[in-house]
C-alpha cells in the first residue's frame, strides 16, 4: 500500500514568536530572534547570545494546568503548545477515525537537561534518597511525545527520535512513512528543545562549535566567511500529517505534499560530517527521487547552515554532489541564521517554514551574510527575500554522529 501524505497543521513555539502567524511575520520581515541570554550569566565561558524563547505562557494553549507544570520540563511545554496551535489549525481532532490511527512522533536531541542539572546538584547537596521522584519522567526525551499523547488522546504509533540536530527531521520523515505505508492515518510530528542552560553552552563551548559573538545581529551568519559557530536555540516546531484521500474528503486546508524521505549515515566521524558529502547528499538525492522529482524540479532547499565552519562548506558540497548541474540555480536559505540552532526541534521549526515557503510561494532571506566564502559558492538568498513560484523543497539536517535526514515537500496540484 503507497498513499499520498499531506500538510494539514502546523504549530511553533520558538525565537522568533509563540505561534506560527508571529513567527512567519518575523521571517518574511528579515528579524533575527537570537538575543543576549537573560537566564543566566555564561560570560566566563564567553558566550553571550542565544535563540531563546520570549514571553512564554504554557497556559494559554488551554492544554496545561498550573498545577502540573512544576512536574513537566519545558520542552515538553512547547511540544504540547505547538501541537495545540497545529491541530487547531488544521481544523479537526480526529474524533472520526479511531485514536490508534493517529499516531504521535516527536524528535528531541537532548530531553530535560535542566532538570538533571538540578537533581545531580540536589544530590551533592542532600544526598541521593532526595532526588525528586519524578526526575526519571522528566528528563527522558520521550516524554514529549507521551504528553502529547496523553493530552490529546492518540494511540497509534508513538516514539521519539533521537539523532542529535537531525531528531527533528527523522521523526517528521518517519511519520510520514506510517502514513504513506498504511500503519496511520494521521499524525502529530516534528521536535522540541529546551536545552539552554550554562550547562550546555559549556560543553558546546568547549568543542569550540559556538559563536563567541556579543553582538545578536551578528552571530548566526551562515556560509559567511567570516562564521565562528553556532548559536544555541530552543523551541518547538509541529506539524500535521494526514493521508490526502481523508483531508480532501474533509475540505481540509493543505500547505503542501510531503512526498520523499532520504535517511543515511556518514559512519565517519563524531562531531564533523564528512567532507566528501556522499551520506548528506545521498538523503537528499533518496527525498527527491521518491517524490518523483529530477534534481531541476527542485525549486528550494531549506539548508541545516549551522554557521560552523565545517557544517556549511561540507554542505555546499553535498548539494552540489546531489544536485551536479542543478545545484547553481536552486535557492538556499538557513533559518538558523534568525532562530539560532534548536538542537533536536531544528527540523521540526524547519520543516514548517518549508511548508509555509511551498504555501505562500515566498523564500526568506539568510539574514547575518557579509562577506563570501570561496568554499560556499551556491545562492544562499543573501541579498533579501525572494517572491517567486516554489513547486518543490526539500529540508536538511545533518546531526552530531553522522546522522542524515531530508525530507521533499512539493505543491498539490490536484
Amino acid at each position: 500500500m503507497s498513499r499520498r501524505v499531506v500538510v494539514t497543521g502546523l504549530g511553533t513555539v520558538n525565537p522568533l514568536g509563540n505561534n506560527v502567524h508571529d513567527s512567519w511575520e518575523n521571517i518574511k520581515q528579515g528579524k533575527c530572534g537570537i538575543s543576549k541570554i537573560e537566564k543566566f550569566d555564561a560570560s566566563d565561558i564567553g558566550i553571550h547570545v542565544a535563540g531563546q524563547v520570549k514571553d512564554y505562557d504554557a497556559l494559554a494553549c488551554g492544554k496545561m494546568e498550573k498545577k502540573e507544570l512544576r512536574n513537566m520540563q519545558l520542552f515538553a511545554q512547547y511540544a504540547i503548545s505547538a501541537t495545540a496551535e497545529a491541530i487547531g489549525d488544521c481544523g479537526t481532532d480526529f474524533s472520526d477515525i479511531s485514536p490508534f490511527e493517529v499516531g504521535v512522533m516527536i524528535g528531541v536531541g537532548i530531553g530535560g537537561i535542566e532538570f538533571i542539572e538540578q537533581q545531580y546538584q540536589r544530590m551533592l547537596d542532600r544526598g541521593a534518597s532526595k532526588i525528586s521522584p519524578f526526575f526519571v519522567p522528566m528528563m527522558i526525551a520521550n516524554m514529549a511525545a507521551g504528553e502529547v499523547a496523553m493530552k490529546f488522546g492518540y494511540k497509534g504509533d508513538n516514539f521519539c527520535t533521537t539523532t542529535a540536530c537531525a531528531s527533528g527531521t527523522h521523526a517528521v520523515g518517519e511519520a510520514f512513512r506510517k502514513i504513506k505505508d498504511g500503519y496511520l492515518t494521521a499524525a502529530v510530528c516534528g521536535g522540541t528543545e529546551s536545552a539552554v542552560t550554562k550547562f550546555v553552552l559549556g560543553g558546546f563551548s568547549t568543542m569550540h562549535a559556538l559563536t563567541k559573538s556579543e553582538d545578536p545581529m551578528d552571530a548566526s551568519k551562515p556560509f559567511d566567511k567570516n562564521r565562528d559557530g553556532f548559536v544555541l536555540g530552543e523551541g518547538s516546531g509541529i506539524l500535521i500529517l494526514e493521508e490526502y484521500e481523508h483531508a480532501k474528503a474533509r475540505g481540509a486546508k493543505i500547505y503542501a505534499e510531503i512526498a520523499g524521505y532520504g535517511a543515511t549515515g556518514d559512519a565517519y566521524h563524531i562531531t564533523s560530517p564528512d567532507p566528501e558529502g556522499e551520506g548528506a547528499a545521498e538523503a537528499m538525492r533518496k527525498a527527491y527521487t521518491e517524490a518523483g522529482l529530477r534534481a531541476e524540479d527542485v525549486t528550494y532547499i531549506n539548508a541545516h547552515g549551522t554557521s560552523t565552519g565545517l557544517n556549511d562548506k561540507y554542505e555546499t558540497a553535498a548539494i552540489k554532489k546531489a544536485f551536479g548541474d542543478a545545484a547553481k540555480n536552486v535557492r538556499i536559505n538557513s533559518t538558523k541564521s534568525m532562530t539560532g540552532h534548536l538542537l533536536g526541534a531544528a527540523g521540526g521549526v524547519e520543516s514548517v517554514v518549508l511548508a509555509l515557503t511551498i504555501k505562500n510561494d515566498f523564500i526568506h532571506q539568510t539574514i547575518g551574510y557579509k562577506t563570501p566564502d570561496e568554499e560556499c559558492d551556491l545562492d544562499y538568498c543573501t541579498e533579501g527575500s525572494i517572491e517567486m513560484p516554489v513547486t518543490a523543497g526539500i529540508s536538511n539536517s545533518l546531526g552530531f554522529g553522522g546522522h542524515n535526514a531530508t525530507i521533499c515537500m512539493k505543491k498539490v496540484t490536484d
